[in-house]
């Protein structure tokens, strides 16, 4: 993708291209997404990057009005086999988190140099640094959506120590963790914090990149689930998929429920067996 086709995706806010570029406002310090809703800055102030965690490391701020570090990333990880599509769907499942550099070049077959260069030639930003952006964005998550203590987020959030998790939080969204707490949204307007999670999980809301068929997808779900490990409820418009997960310290159900109008579903992660199996 050429510079003009970006920055006409840029100059339409086409939310299309969310996830698989990022800009970033050299005058403001700022990175967005391409459907941002703010003024369009001017060509020359605008820089490119693959992946927010680039974006971060060049040291630009998330912007929080589109909040881009919640966008998706491309598609194309999903689906592509060599080396860097491989290391980002492992660095998004948390091996960094788990097991650190070195034991995802053993798992790719490659020496830790190989998959940094390679990293970085590709989508401008390491596998540490594209591991540090996750934790951020999973942090931000928790902090928006559930009640759960600032600290039990930090480590559920793949951070190894509470100083950490405040060094990088307030790098990456110039906020402490209790300031990004009190500017979550609220359903109807306003801020202020999540209602308490119920004690048979932790519901979330999860980013989407639309248009987003969601009926369709309930549909398949629907007529391909495996039976004892997942099963669809309700009626159509207002289902609710569940499924057994396998985790790294244990066993869970993760329910997503179909709103009606075929637009996004919000998800609800039920953590049923910590520590077991």
């Amino acid at each position: 993708m050429d510079e003009e086709t970006r920055y006409e995706a840029v100059r339409s806010r086409d939310a299309r291209f969310d996830g698989e570029f990022f800009f970033a406002v050299e005058t403001t310090g700022i990175y967005c997404r391409p459907s941002c809703p703010a003024v369009t800055p001017k060509r020359r102030n605008v820089r490119y990057y693959a992946t927010a965690a680039a974006a971060q490391g060049a040291g630009f701020r998330a912007c929080r009005r589109c909040r881009p570090d919640a966008v998706p990333g491309s598609a194309a990880w999903n689906v592509r086999a060599d080396v860097v599509g491989r290391a980002m769907r492992m660095i998004g499942d948390g091996v960094v988190d788990r097991e650190g550099v070195a034991g995802l070049a053993v798992r790719l077959g490659y020496s830790a140099r190989q998959v940094q260069r390679q990293l970085t030639a590709e989508v401008g930003a390491g596998p540490v640094a594209l591991a540090r952006a996750q934790r951020a964005h999973t942090t931000r998550v928790l902090l928006q959506t559930t009640d759960l203590p600032i600290t039990e987020i930090a480590f559920a959030s793949g951070f190894a120590s509470v100083r950490q998790f405040n060094d990088t939080i307030r790098a990456v969204y110039a906020a402490t963790p209790t300031e990004l707490r009190a500017a979550a949204p609220r359903r109807g307007g306003g801020t202020g914090r999540r209602a308490a999670a119920p004690s048979a999980g932790i519901p979330l809301r999860l980013a989407y990149r639309g248009p987003y068929q969601s009926a369709a997808v309930f549909d398949l779900l629907a007529d391909e689930a495996v039976p004892g490990v997942e099963e669809m409820s309700g009626p159509p418009g207002r289902r609710t998929y569940r499924r057994t997960l396998r985790l790294p310290y244990g066993h869970g159900v993760v329910a997503v429920d179909e709103r009606p109008g075929g637009g996004s579903g919000g998800g609800t992660v039920v953590d049923s067996g910590r520590g077991s199996g």
